[in-house]
């Protein structure tokens, strides 16, 4: 939604230390967008690198493919609360469309996870040219709504894989289950949230989450959600009780 109260200001993104009285060249895409939003030379702008750091200034040059800005103030915004998410392996489109909102939401960390009915799927998520697509949705969707940092997109790991690096994990880990407790009763300081893949896990799939590795199951209602419905909804949940200090 829109924030009538501020002024907007075009936000882009550059993958480059930002410090004032600096110039910054905007990549191909970034300047594409200047050309769409028809900004002119000397229209005030802001550039964000997704590590924290906001920078405001000005178009100084823009031509058919090159946009360069002149950055006059910078600040850096802290870190939020560690989020992590743990999404399947899954439909190609619906996890592109996922990472879109965990950009959106601060989520800090993606990491995509294999489960014996990700196989199954196609097209699935995966490879390299997945991973580009997924950060560009995720850039874009940082630039949309203002935030001043970029989810890690962690490498693809087995299950198994998967729960060994959360149990070196500051924080709660939660395994979205619909006959677990409300996530809502959840008070943490960190937290990671893993998500099943389209049918659920497998029986010895949830012995090893919730009795070997110990997360907690916890229900976000009576009804079964889609993977990036729980993704979103769980996500949201969270990052309102991390920014309360889980008060």
């Amino acid at each position: 939604m829109e924030r009538r109260d501020r002024p907007s200001v075009a936000t882009f993104y550059a993958d480059h230390p930002l410090t004032s009285g600096t110039h910054v060249e905007l990549d191909e895409g970034a300047t594409q967008h200047v050309h769409v939003r028809r900004l002119q030379e000397g229209d005030r702008l802001r550039v964000i690198n997704g590590r924290g750091t906001v920078a405001d200034g000005a178009l100084e040059r823009l031509t058919k493919k090159t946009a360069i800005a002149t950055l006059d103030a910078v600040r850096n915004v802290p870190a939020q609360p560690p989020l992590r998410l743990f999404v399947p392996v899954a439909d190609r489109e619906r996890m592109l469309w996922l990472a879109e909102k965990c950009a959106e939401l601060q989520v800090t960390q993606w990491q995509p996870v294999l489960f014996q009915r990700s196989a199954s799927v196609s097209p699935r998520g995966q490879g390299e040219a997945f991973v580009r697509k997924a950060r560009a949705r995720m850039i874009a969707a940082l630039e949309q709504s203002g935030g001043a940092w970029l989810p890690e997109l962690c490498d693809e790991l087995t299950l198994d894989g998967a729960l060994v690096r959360a149990a070196a994990l500051d924080g709660e880990r939660f395994f979205l289950d619909r006959d677990g407790q409300p996530l809502v009763t959840s008070r943490p300081r960190a937290a990671a949230v893993l998500l099943g893949p389209e049918g659920g896990v497998s029986i010895e799939e949830r012995m090893l989450i919730v009795e070997r590795h110990g997360w907690l199951p916890v229900s976000l209602g009576e009804t079964t959600l889609r993977f990036e419905t729980a993704g979103v909804v769980a996500a949201g949940m969270l990052r309102a009780l991390l920014v309360t200090g889980g008060r």
